[in-house]
């Protein structure tokens, strides 16, 4: 988090003196928004990696940016084949609907099937929403233990970007 903060001042820093230069690229047709680094999604795998190791659990972990393209990958070794393509389904899931996988998994488990129809969806807990000043600016999937572990997982990840 200190890193996006650091970023965003930077940028700032930067756009500022463009401006009062006339170089005025930024007005109301755009808006800025935060993005989610490299260094930050290995740390915020870093995290989920912990919580998975505390409980002797072996899984994928995917972060993807805000648009739901892979930013970061980690594979725990031993883990399961499927899990590499399902952990990157979760995160590109919760990125491109803006929700958490288990949102989805919940409506399906309550009879709402409608959800089997929602183009690439994953929904089975394990995929959480990015967050940064109540914006998505990506999604982390995890897959490899049962579907609620995967979500603890996950979630110590959100948690470190949280913080």
């Amino acid at each position: 988090m200190k890193q996006l903060k650091f970023a965003a001042t930077l940028l700032i820093g930067m756009i500022l003196p463009m401006t009062s230069l006339g170089m005025s690229s930024i007005d109301s047709r755009v808006m800025m928004k935060p993005v989610l680094t490299l260094a930050a999604a290995k740390e915020i795998a870093s995290a989920a990696e912990a919580e998975a190791r505390a409980h002797s659990w072996r899984v994928s972990i995917a972060i993807v940016d805000d648009s739901g393209r892979l930013l970061y990958f980690q594979r725990m070794d031993d883990t399961t084949n499927a899990s590499v393509d399902i952990a990157i389904a979760k995160a590109q899931h919760a990125a491109n609907y803006r929700r958490d996988t288990k949102f989805h998994q919940e409506l399906l488990e309550n009879g709402n099937h409608v959800v089997l129809t929602l183009p690439a969806s994953m929904p089975l807990e394990g995929g959480l929403r990015l967050m940064v000043d109540d914006r998505v600016v990506g999604g982390i999937g995890v897959s490899g233990a049962q579907a609620a572990e995967d979500g603890q997982i996950a979630k110590a990840g959100a948690d470190w970007l949280a913080k």
